[in-house]
């Protein structure tokens, strides 16, 4: 089955509704759909009230919204039966809602990053905090208050010993995974971080950025221990991502500027650049590695297919007919894209 995210309108009273749609990953067809009411409120022009993405995990399906009136976060099983449900309070953004939901050793996480700064007259700042549940019941493991600036909208990760988070409030941090208790932060962004933080070897790698520039990216030392101080190892600040998550082969990291430039860089070797290629366009999704290919696509759907190594020779673009906003997704020999207003399906050799 392949899950994901759909707006739709009430043919009935014209109203809005968010959907979780279940489908067939070998025919495309509809297993199921479940609605739920969704008041519309101002966002970003490039997100929408399906941003989010849902995670699957030991037979349940778990997904987050926001709306004018609230965020929740939901259960349900495979046959699309609800099992509970958060009402997570207000929710308050001027870009909207994109926090998707982890789950890690056994806890269901969700970064509730929101504004509190540069609000429109009519909003409340909000309160931020990392959650993590229990995914059988729904219940509150713990909840730990982070500093709200502006919402991040990256997905926690693990270094296998510490929950890795990244927010323009608290920068690159690192909490306990049993009680949420903050370990170590250092503040190292002045601007929104939309990616999520990568843990390569003992590094975290975070980036920042704004529509109007700016846009860096940083790597974080790893305290080895509670004595120790987080450090900045390097920053790259030339063709720095924003939007886009860096994808990463060996020693080898790949950066997909949200204005067409491809970079490759060692992340061993302090950042150092190892080739760049403008492939033009805008970019909002991530580039993903499928076997030794680098697959990115700009937001009017161009596919950029190259090799994931120390040259991006041989590199080969084509069109996907539409626009394309969302990280692809790989498994199982299927590569997913969402194109337009299709889920599409491509085999593999």
């Amino acid at each position: 089955q392949v899950f994901l995210l759909d707006t739709a309108t009430d043919p009935a009273d014209k109203s809005m509704k968010l959907d979780l749609v279940s489908i067939d990953a070998s025919t495309g067809d509809v297993l199921w759909r479940r609605s739920h009411p969704f008041e519309e409120r101002h966002r970003h022009s490039r997100n929408t009230a399906a941003s989010s993405t849902p995670v699957v995990h030991e037979g349940h399906v778990y997904f987050a919204y926001g709306d004018a009136n609230h965020a929740e976060l939901l259960a349900y099983d495979m046959k699309g039966e609800p099992v509970w449900s958060r009402d997570l309070g207000p929710w308050s953004g001027v870009h909207g809602f994109g926090a998707s939901p982890v789950v890690i050793d056994s806890k269901l996480l969700l970064f509730n990053d929101q504004q509190s700064k540069s609000l429109e007259a009519w909003q409340t700042p909000g309160k931020s905090s990392m959650l993590a549940f229990n995914p059988k019941t729904g219940e509150t493991i713990w909840e730990t208050p982070v500093t709200s600036t502006r919402p991040s909208y990256g997905v926690p990760t693990t270094d296998g010993k510490q929950l890795i988070c990244a927010s323009t409030g608290d920068g690159v941090f690192g909490l306990d995974p049993e009680t949420g208790k903050m370990l170590w932060s250092l503040k190292v962004f002045n601007k929104r971080c939309c990616s999520s933080p990568l843990v390569v070897g003992d590094l975290v790698i975070g980036t920042c950025g704004s529509g109007g520039g700016g846009n860096y990216l940083s790597a974080v030392r790893i305290p080895k221990s509670a004595s120790d101080q987080p450090t900045e190892a390097f920053r790259i600040t030339t063709a720095a991502p924003y939007v886009p998550t860096p994808a990463v082969k060996d020693n080898l990291m790949f950066l997909i500027s949200d204005n067409g430039i491809a970079t490759c860089i060692d992340w061993q070797d302090d950042g150092k650049k190892v080739w760049n290629k403008r492939l033009g366009g805008n970019f909002g999704a991530s580039p993903i590695i499928i076997g030794d290919q680098l697959l990115a696509i700009s937001l009017d759907g161009t596919a950029h297919v190259m090799p994931a190594g120390d040259s991006p020779s041989g590199a080969k673009s084509f069109d996907l007919g539409g626009p394309v906003g969302a990280t692809p997704a790989f498994a199982e020999g299927r590569l997913f894209l969402r194109i337009n207003d299709e889920l599409c399906c491509l085999k593999t050799k």
